[in-house]
């Protein structure tokens, strides 16, 4: 299983951005995907997640600016980032509590990390 990242880069401040994160390999099912973030020389952040009936919940400092969505017949999730602020800058890496197998439990994968800048 593979989760692969991207649509990082860098913007404005009050610029837009849209990270798409695709899974693939041998996937059974998935339930929560998410987004977290990690600043220079901070811990890495929760941002959004969402659960596979749809369910949202997001770190305070987006709520309003960043909408989390999934598509599950593509096994994509994807964060609409609006009015970024340079306290956005971070490497955002996606996640997913997926199966492989009817065999076995939920286990955590991650995505390889896009780089989000904003210039002030």
């Amino acid at each position: 299983v593979q989760l692969q990242a991207s649509g990082g880069g860098l913007v404005q401040a009050g610029g837009s951005l849209r990270l798409s994160c695709a899974a693939s390999g041998s996937i059974f099912s998935i339930n929560v995907m998410g987004w977290y973030r990690q600043a220079p020389g901070k811990q890495r952040e929760l941002v959004a997640h969402i659960s596979s009936g749809g369910s949202t919940n997001y770190v305070d400092s987006v709520k309003g600016r960043f909408t989390i969505s999934r598509d599950n017949a593509k096994n994509t999730v994807y964060l609409q980032m609006n009015s970024l602020k340079p306290e956005d800058t971070a490497v955002y890496y996606c996640n997913a509590d997926l199966k492989d197998s009817i065999w076995f439990p939920y286990k955590d994968y991650w995505g390889q990390g896009t780089l989000v800048t904003v210039s002030s």
